[in-house]
């Protein structure tokens, strides 16, 4: 399995995110504590900004801020925010695809594998990742949205 760019940096934003929900994060901060290229960082944003994870506030002390509470975000939102399917073979989604003579047996084996994908990255919310035992925040950590964020 082959997990992107674009999913990576996902995922990874909206761990920034929700790590400290009493502000809005510029995606520069979120980039230099990151690591991530700017450029491709606001892509990343803004397909997660379209999927309903993450919402803007321009101005002065504007930024990003988690859309919905950590809790309730998956890693599974997040890679098919930026990716679409989850299992795609030779670039086909996996649906499409049928086999003949003895490689018949592929067709149920592809579906099983992405059933169990889908049931991890599923089953993993951003407040899960947070709290993994051996993970330390640099800034205090919030489950769900400020109250007195703007909606």
């Amino acid at each position: 399995m082959r997990i992107s760019a674009k999913a990576d940096y996902a995922i990874r934003v909206l761990l920034e995110l929700a790590a400290d929900t009493t502000r809005p994060t510029t995606c520069e901060a979120m980039a230099v504590r990151q690591d991530i290229p700017p450029r491709f960082l606001k892509a990343v944003v803004g397909d997660l900004r379209r999927a309903g994870l993450v919402r803007s506030q321009r101005g002065c002390d504007g930024g990003y801020w988690l859309a919905r509470d950590a809790n309730t975000i998956t890693v599974r939102d997040a890679v098919v925010a930026v990716d679409g399917d989850l299992l795609s073979i030779r670039g086909e989604p996996r649906a499409g695809l049928s086999y003949h003579g003895t490689a018949r047996s592929l067709t149920p084996f592809w579906a099983d594998l992405e059933a169990q994908l889908d049931r991890m990255l599923d089953a993993t919310t951003i407040a899960h990742l947070l709290t993994r035992e051996g993970v330390t925040h640099d800034r205090p950590m919030a489950s769900a949205a400020a109250p007195h964020q703007r909606r």
